[in-house]
C-alpha cells in the first residue's frame, strides 16, 4: 500500500485538483494531475466511482491494485505533484496485473509525470 504522505483524498482537495489540473486520458482512466507548491512529494489518489462498480469490495480491490502500481513507479516520478486517477472501467477487475501496468504507466508518462 501507497504511505499516508503520498495519498490524498477529501472533496476539497480532489476538487482543486478537478477544477485547475490538468487531463490525460486512456481507454479505462483518467489522470488530472497539478502541480503542489506547498508540499516536496507528490500525492495520489484512485477514484473509482459506484456507477463503475456497485460492490464496495470490488471498487476497493482496483483501488488497491492501482495504489500498488503507483508504490512500485513512485521513485520514477515527479515529487511535486498531485495526481488522481479516476478509473472508468469494470475492465481492471479483472485484467491481468501486467497489462493494467503497462496502461497505468502509458498514462503517467502521456501525463508527464515521471523525472
Amino acid at each position: 500500500m501507497l504511505q499516508q504522505c503520498n495519498r490524498f483524498h477529501g472533496h476539497g482537495s480532489l476538487k482543486f485538483v478537478y477544477k485547475n489540473g490538468q487531463a490525460a486520458r486512456s481507454s479505462i482512466a483518467t489522470v488530472k494531475y497539478v502541480k503542489n507548491l506547498y508540499r516536496s512529494h507528490s500525492r495520489f489518489a484512485v477514484v473509482v466511482s459506484k456507477k463503475v462498480l456497485k460492490s464496495a469490495v470490488r471498487r476497493n480491490r482496483i483501488r488497491r491494485r492501482v495504489y500498488e502500481i503507483i508504490r512500485l513507479e513512485l521513485p520514477y516520478l515527479k515529487n511535486d505533484q498531485d495526481v488522481a486517477i479516476i478509473i472508468f472501467s469494470a475492465e481492471v477487475l479483472l485484467m491481468p496485473h501486467k497489462d493494467l501496468k503497462q496502461v497505468i504507466k502509458n498514462i503517467l508518462s502521456q501525463a508527464k509525470l515521471y523525472k
